[in-house]
């Protein structure tokens, strides 16, 4: 079973807007401390779950983030995007208009992608801040930050320096999350904390939190490059700091799972472990996302045999 130490603070009315940024607060971070491992779900039959993968497809940032990207490769996953079901799958489920959250690239390819979504409410999120290690410096990061947003991109994914939660170095961490908060301006911010190379739980759940109280929208598991990416333990300590963070702040923050996920079960599992730690409301596409180049393919074919 999974412990997460107590942490006395006074409960918050809900708050409603975006998680601002916070004041940095030590203690509230030294108070944080994991021991055990998590109960999460098992892998889940996709019979009778249409309208839960149906929902899991809304809530895609639909990914291409690969070293030989093409314009042309970004069109067709854009176009995908557009129409993630075909006409036949969507009329089969009575269903129609559905998209995905959010199409995933990198800085060089924001306006081929913002030309093939022209007309449509989804935006384009963007990989920055020295990703995938983000080891490049503090103020050429912060400007590749500044860079996307002022080329259109309305969502920004940036990745932490794991050495400063590897060295217990959380204030600098904050520092950079929230120059990274700042950079973005109106558009939302999606910290990735790499959990598969923080070392501990009780890193992940630190690195969850100074996130958030530098103004995270979203905390996100991995940049899919790491040998260890999502699973469904990282996400439910990742889904109890969400919750510790709204009872202190009264704010909300998102989830995105990603690396590694391409089964439609998998996806049910997510599902899950966000219901049973945050409630339905972290199933929408504004709380809950899952960052994917795969799984699309899988649900849609679980959806075609659908009876």
């Amino acid at each position: 079973m999974l412990t997460i130490q107590p942490v006395s603070s006074t409960a918050h009315a809900p708050q409603s807007g975006r998680n601002p940024i916070a004041a940095f607060d030590a203690a509230l971070i030294d108070s944080v401390e994991v021991s055990g491992s998590a109960d999460t779900p098992a892998g889940r039959d996709t019979k009778g779950q249409a309208a839960s993968l149906v929902k899991a497809v809304q809530c895609i940032d639909l990914t291409t983030l690969s070293g030989d990207d093409t314009p042309e490769r970004v069109k067709k996953l854009c176009a995908k995007a557009r129409q993630p079901l075909r006409p036949e799958v969507e009329k089969k489920l009575g269903i129609s208009g559905i998209t995905t959250a959010a199409v995933c690239v990198y800085h060089a390819f924001i306006g081929t992608a913002l030309e093939a979504l022209a007309g449509t409410d989804i935006p384009v999120a963007v990989v920055a801040a020295g990703f995938p290690h983000g080891l490049s410096p503090l103020k050429a990061r912060i400007l590749e930050v500044e860079e996307s947003v002022a080329a259109g991109a309305r969502e920004i994914d940036i990745v932490i320096d794991r050495s400063k939660a590897l060295t217990g170095n959380w204030r600098g961490l904050y520092d950079e999350v929230r120059a990274f908060r700042e950079a973005c301006g109106e558009a939302h911010l999606k910290s990735i904390i790499a959990t598969g190379e923080l070392g501990s739980l009780t890193n992940v759940a630190k690195a969850s939190l100074v996130c958030m109280m530098a103004g995270s929208d979203f905390i996100k598991t991995s940049t899919g490059k790491e040998t260890v990416n999502a699973t469904p333990e990282f996400a439910t300590v990742m889904a109890r700091m969400i919750g510790l963070w709204r009872k202190t702040t009264g704010y909300k923050v998102g989830f995105k799972a990603a690396g590694g996920i391409a089964k439609a079960e998998e996806a049910l599992v997510y599902q899950t472990v966000m219901q049973n730690e945050l409630g339905a409301e972290w199933l929408e596409p504004h709380l809950f996302r899952i960052g994917a180049s795969r799984l699309l393919s899988d649900i849609e074919q679980h959806l075609e045999m659908a009876p």
